[in-house]
């Protein structure tokens, strides 16, 4: 018992030290109470380099030194975000400053998520803001007036402590600095000791010549970026090079830091979609040390060069198509702004059930079109009833379907499609063609999908953070095939939620910072995701209407559904086919009807 009592004395000496050095610097900071902060430059969830200005005019800013890890950053956000709705419409801007090298843009967004953070979370990339405000520790919190004056720094209450807690909170500091500053009066406390975890500031890339392109990146670029950057795709520029590659070294090292490139935007906690593209942190690294050593070629060590990336094929890489339609209207596109969408119903009636295997969406200028999704609809409908098909985004292939699996385009149906052009800086044309390939053996089993949506919402002006939410049971067990997520300019994140009979809930997936550009679908490999008859799928979706959101196109305006940018959608699609479906089917392969 002596003993123990001797450590534990040990160790609460130890900590007192610690904390009692902390406090020395803090008293030290050359951050002084006060001081004009000059702006600040951090990232947002969308990898975007943004400034307190783009806040507008707020009476306070208070700023939230945070990680993904912290265990008093946790305990605390429950009260941080009372705070936050408590002093919202008194014009006070919070924001969650995510301080840690080792936590990556997607990490932050999805931490936000799961946390539901009601405010904007930005990323402290290079450590400036924090060396700007003096900050040394996780939760430490800034507050400062209109002007960005630093009026507080230090702790949010007394109620958290490292290793103990209290009841409640005898001393609210950050809700007291907060009231004086909104009177104009100076604050009681400005300055407070703060427990937590202290701040390591990146450290900075180490050149490191022994890597070279021929040896470590030419694999690295081949294994997760030449599928899009070549020629014959949509992607801006080739990386099929040693001279490609060196001419955007900067950029890629970049992209690659913030977790931009390759495009992935499903939380990492998510492993079992087969098509997921990631770089490990090994591969990060060793870019970014590549670039710092001013890119060496390198020699191959007499092993034979990878052959020659080929360009994609301009033709059908599904075969020779069964079935061709061809919007009919060639679009001529301008130089430059935004283009909203493009719907074109294309010139053949189904008359029958048509099953096939393989749908490719080939258009004949490629740069243009950033994606295309098609669509049935019942002759005589409108878009209300469209059913979805497949579709087409950046970096994704045809689709493509076997083992007895197809897709049934609906009898008394035509095609439509929904298309987003991007501007290329000059007038443009653009025409598609979809390829079908019918379904080939015994059809076993049809892909499906529910769509979980909800058009009844309206998001108020200026919200940042406005839930909507649907939900689907399944009657009968399903295997799962994959997910996928639409919405507009507003889209800020969506999470998957399967409720099972047994009382249990799975978080499937969180899409923690949604990209209108890159509208991903996420698959299962076949058969190994079984929904149980009774499943309750339910999505949960947020769209920032603020003035944060650098894409809104107006954050005065009360949106609800519609078909244009400037309008939403809120939809979540669960594709699956039934476990104990068995058609035994065959097709007629000049027409793709069943065979009676």
């Amino acid at each position: 018992m002596l003993l123990n009592r001797f450590v534990v004395g040990l160790l609460l000496s130890a900590v007192s030290v610690g904390l009692l050095g902390r406090d020395v610097a803090a008293k030290e900071n050359s951050v002084k109470i006060g001081q004009q902060i000059e702006a600040l430059t951090f990232k947002d969830i969308r990898f975007l380099p943004r400034t307190l200005d783009d806040f507008g005019d707020k009476q306070a800013v208070v700023i939230i030194c945070a990680n993904t890890t912290c265990p008093l950053v946790k305990r605390y956000l429950p009260t941080i975000k009372r705070l936050e709705e408590k002093y919202r419409d008194d014009g006070v801007q919070f924001v969650l400053l995510n301080v840690a090298a080792s936590d990556s843009i997607l990490e932050m967004a999805e931490f936000a998520v799961q946390y539901g953070i009601n405010f904007p979370a930005v990323k402290d990339a290079d450590g400036s803001c924090v060396a700007a405000l003096g900050m040394t520790r996780t939760p430490e919190v800034a507050v400062l007036d209109g002007e960005h004056r630093l009026q507080y720094r230090g702790r949010i209450n007394d109620q958290y402590r490292i290793g103990g807690a209290l009841p409640k909170a005898t001393h609210e500091y950050l809700a007291d600095a907060i009231d004086a500053v909104l009177k104009g009066e100076p604050v009681a406390v400005p300055q407070t000791p703060v427990d937590g975890c202290l701040i390591t500031s990146p450290t900075p890339v180490e050149p490191n010549d022994e890597i070279t392109f021929a040896k470590h990146i030419e694999p690295i670029i081949r294994k997760h970026c030449v599928e899009c950057h070549r020629p014959g795709t949509e992607a801006p520029f080739g990386l099929t090079t040693y001279d490609e590659v060196a001419g955007q070294g900067e950029m890629i090292a970049e992209v690659v830091t913030d977790g931009r490139m390759p495009p992935r935007f499903a939380g990492h906690q998510f492993k079992d979609f087969y098509n997921l593209r990631e770089m490990t942190s090994q591969e990060r690294e060793q870019i970014e040390q590549w670039v710092a050593a001013e890119m060496p070629r390198g020699t191959y060590d007499g092993i034979q060069p990878p052959a020659a990336v080929e360009p994609v094929s301009e033709g059908w890489v599904i075969g020779e198509p069964d079935l061709v339609l061809t919007m009919v209207e060639t679009h001529q596109l301008p130089a430059d702004g935004y283009i909203d969408y493009k719907y074109v119903t294309l010139p053949h009636v189904f008359t029958d059930d048509t099953w096939v295997q393989a749908i490719q969406i080939l258009p004949d200028n490629p740069s243009v079109v950033h994606h295309c999704n098609i669509l049935s609809i019942p002759v005589g409908g409108n878009w209300r009833n469209a059913g979805f098909i497949t579709g087409k985004v950046p970096g994704s292939g045809p689709l493509t379907l076997a083992n007895g699996v197809a897709q049934r385009i609906p009898a008394r149906s035509v095609l439509a499609m929904q298309i987003h052009y991007t501007s290329t800086g000059k007038p443009e044309e653009s025409k598609i063609s979809v390829g079908f390939r019918f379904a080939r053996g015994k059809v076993k089993k049809e892909l499906r999908h529910i769509l979980l949506k909800n058009n009844r919402f309206e998001i108020p002006p200026g919200d940042g953070n406005h839930p909507v939410t649907s939900s689907q049971t399944l009657e009968e067990a399903t295997h799962g095939f994959g997910l996928f997520t639409h919405m507009h300019l507003r889209g800020k994140d969506m999470t998957y939620l399967a409720h099972y009979p047994d009382g249990k809930t799975e978080t499937l997936l969180i899409i923690p910072n949604y990209s209108f550009d890159w509208q991903m679908g996420y698959r299962w490999k076949p058969h190994t995701k079984l929904f149980p008859a009774g499943t309750r799928f339910e999505v949960v979706a947020h769209f920032d209407n603020s003035t944060f959101n650098p894409f809104n196109p107006d954050p005065k305006d009360t949106v609800r559904e519609g078909q244009q940018t400037f309008h939403e959608m809120m939809y979540g699609f669960y594709f699956y086919t039934h476990a104990n479906e068995d058609l035994n089917m065959e097709v007629d392969l000049k027409t793709g009807h069943a065979v009676k």
